[in-house]
């Protein structure tokens, strides 16, 4: 369900390192111009939902989420943690004029 990546796996090591761990949520996020994206939270399991351990973290998706996107891999860019969906979001990844260059986070 889940493929967490090293970078990813760093940071979520800091994050906790002095904090006991806790379930991470993958959800739907509102995306802007870009439309709808994977995002992540700390929270608890539901009864909707799925739960999978990956590089000792526990994650967890709404099940109906997780029929639509197969799946997810978390990584780390200048921007944060990216959440990849297996199948891509319908209405994703559009933009607009007004949004910036993505590029130029990372210089």
């Amino acid at each position: 369900m889940i493929t967490l990546e090293n970078s990813a796996r760093q940071e979520l090591d800091a994050y906790f390192a002095d904090k006991e761990k806790s379930s991470i949520r993958v959800y739907l996020a509102p995306g802007g111009c870009s439309g709808p994206r994977l995002a992540l939270a700390l929270d608890e399991a539901g009864d909707d939902d799925a739960t999978a351990e990956s590089n000792g973290y526990s994650f967890i998706m709404n099940n109906t989420l997780l029929d639509q996107v197969q799946g997810a891999t978390i990584s780390v860019s200048c921007g944060g943690f990216s959440v990849l969906p297996v199948v891509p979001l319908p209405g994703a990844g559009g933009g607009c004029s007004g949004c910036g260059s993505s590029s130029s986070c990372c210089s």
